[in-house]
Protein backbone atom coordinates (compact mmCIF):
# COMPACT_ATOMS: atom_id res chain seq x y z
CA UNK A 1 0.00 0.00 0.00
CA UNK A 2 1.32 3.48 -1.06
CA UNK A 3 2.21 5.96 1.69
CA UNK A 4 -0.47 9.34 1.02
CA UNK A 5 1.05 12.15 -0.42
CA UNK A 6 1.03 13.92 3.10
CA UNK A 7 4.10 11.60 3.76
CA UNK A 8 1.97 9.02 6.72
CA UNK A 9 2.56 5.52 6.58
CA UNK A 10 0.27 3.46 4.56
CA UNK A 11 -2.66 1.77 6.49
CA UNK A 12 -1.83 -0.87 8.75
CA UNK A 13 1.98 0.55 9.44
CA UNK A 14 2.39 1.36 12.91
CA UNK A 15 5.94 3.35 13.19
CA UNK A 16 7.73 5.26 10.45
CA UNK A 17 11.15 4.49 11.21
CA UNK A 18 14.76 5.39 8.76
CA UNK A 19 12.03 6.55 6.05
CA UNK A 20 10.09 3.63 5.61
CA UNK A 21 7.05 2.14 7.46
CA UNK A 22 7.51 -0.69 9.89
CA UNK A 23 4.83 -3.19 10.56
CA UNK A 24 6.26 -4.38 14.14
CA UNK A 25 7.30 -1.83 16.87
CA UNK A 26 11.12 -1.35 16.88
CA UNK A 27 11.23 -2.29 20.69
CA UNK A 28 14.95 -1.81 20.81
CA UNK A 29 14.38 1.68 19.68
CA UNK A 30 11.69 2.20 21.71
CA UNK A 31 13.73 1.10 24.97
CA UNK A 32 16.40 3.29 24.12
CA UNK A 33 14.17 6.44 23.43
CA UNK A 34 12.81 5.62 27.40
CA UNK A 35 16.26 5.34 28.69
CA UNK A 36 17.24 8.90 27.28
CA UNK A 37 13.86 10.50 28.30
CA UNK A 38 14.79 9.16 31.56
CA UNK A 39 17.45 10.86 31.39
CA UNK A 40 16.89 13.74 30.66
CA UNK A 41 14.55 13.94 33.13
CA UNK A 42 17.25 12.96 35.79
CA UNK A 43 19.31 16.06 34.55
CA UNK A 44 16.30 18.41 34.96
CA UNK A 45 15.97 17.55 38.65
CA UNK A 46 19.65 18.05 39.24
CA UNK A 47 19.20 21.71 37.33
CA UNK A 48 16.04 22.34 39.69
CA UNK A 49 17.63 21.43 42.67
CA UNK A 50 20.52 23.91 41.98
CA UNK A 51 18.06 26.27 42.11
CA UNK A 52 16.15 24.91 45.43
CA UNK A 53 19.59 24.81 47.40
CA UNK A 54 19.85 28.84 46.41
CA UNK A 55 16.65 29.70 47.33
CA UNK A 56 16.84 27.88 50.53
CA UNK A 57 20.13 29.84 51.49
CA UNK A 58 18.29 32.26 53.43
CA UNK A 59 14.19 32.69 54.84
CA UNK A 60 13.53 36.37 53.85
CA UNK A 61 16.75 37.75 52.31
CA UNK A 62 17.04 37.52 48.91
CA UNK A 63 20.48 35.51 47.33
CA UNK A 64 20.95 38.85 45.47
CA UNK A 65 21.49 40.35 49.07
CA UNK A 66 23.08 36.95 50.51
CA UNK A 67 25.83 36.20 47.83
CA UNK A 68 27.36 33.10 47.64
CA UNK A 69 30.23 32.62 50.10
CA UNK A 70 29.31 29.18 51.80
CA UNK A 71 32.02 26.94 50.22
CA UNK A 72 30.58 23.89 51.60
CA UNK A 73 27.23 24.92 48.67
CA UNK A 74 29.34 25.39 46.22
CA UNK A 75 30.94 21.91 46.49
CA UNK A 76 27.83 20.34 47.08
CA UNK A 77 26.58 22.04 43.62
CA UNK A 78 29.76 20.42 41.82
CA UNK A 79 29.81 17.34 43.21
CA UNK A 80 26.25 17.08 42.41
CA UNK A 81 26.53 18.18 38.96
CA UNK A 82 29.66 16.00 38.47
CA UNK A 83 27.98 13.12 39.58
CA UNK A 84 25.20 13.24 36.97
CA UNK A 85 27.60 14.22 34.60
CA UNK A 86 29.10 10.59 35.93
CA UNK A 87 26.05 8.94 35.47
CA UNK A 88 25.33 9.86 31.92
CA UNK A 89 28.64 9.93 30.11
CA UNK A 90 30.53 6.95 31.96
CA UNK A 91 30.84 3.67 30.04
CA UNK A 92 29.50 0.79 32.27
CA UNK A 93 27.63 2.82 34.81
CA UNK A 94 25.02 2.72 31.85
CA UNK A 95 24.03 -0.21 32.90
CA UNK A 96 22.37 1.56 35.98
CA UNK A 97 19.44 2.71 33.18
CA UNK A 98 21.18 5.92 31.64
CA UNK A 99 22.56 7.36 28.51
CA UNK A 100 24.84 10.15 27.27
CA UNK A 101 22.43 12.57 26.16
CA UNK A 102 22.90 16.09 23.88
CA UNK A 103 24.07 18.65 25.77
CA UNK A 104 21.31 20.83 24.96
CA UNK A 105 19.06 18.38 26.82
CA UNK A 106 21.02 19.63 29.91
CA UNK A 107 18.84 22.68 29.71
CA UNK A 108 15.29 21.61 29.48
CA UNK A 109 14.91 22.35 33.03
CA UNK A 110 16.22 26.11 33.42
CA UNK A 111 13.15 27.28 32.60
CA UNK A 112 11.38 25.69 35.57
CA UNK A 113 14.72 26.64 38.07
CA UNK A 114 14.60 30.39 36.58
CA UNK A 115 10.71 30.37 37.64
CA UNK A 116 11.10 28.98 40.91
CA UNK A 117 14.02 31.64 41.43
CA UNK A 118 11.48 34.39 40.56
CA UNK A 119 8.67 33.31 42.50
CA UNK A 120 11.07 32.83 45.97
CA UNK A 121 12.28 36.49 45.28
CA UNK A 122 9.13 38.00 44.83
CA UNK A 123 8.07 35.86 48.15
CA UNK A 124 10.98 37.30 49.85
CA UNK A 125 10.22 40.42 48.51
CA UNK A 126 6.65 40.60 49.65
CA UNK A 127 7.71 39.00 53.32
CA UNK A 128 10.27 41.99 53.27
CA UNK A 129 7.39 44.81 52.58
CA UNK A 130 5.33 43.35 54.62
CA UNK A 131 6.60 41.83 58.20
CA UNK A 132 3.56 39.50 59.88
CA UNK A 133 1.19 39.70 56.86
CA UNK A 134 -0.59 36.85 55.19
CA UNK A 135 2.76 35.38 53.22
CA UNK A 136 4.86 35.96 56.09
CA UNK A 137 2.74 33.38 58.26
CA UNK A 138 1.97 31.19 55.92
CA UNK A 139 4.86 30.81 53.55
CA UNK A 140 7.63 31.63 55.50
CA UNK A 141 9.39 27.94 57.05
Amino acid sequence: KPASKFGRAPAGAFYWWNGGPQLYPNVEYQKNALLYAQTAYFISIIVAQWCDLLISKTRKLSLFQQGMRNKRMIQGLMFETLLGVFLCYTPGVQNLGTRPIHGLHWFCGVPWSILILIYDECRKYWIRQHPGGWVDRFTYW
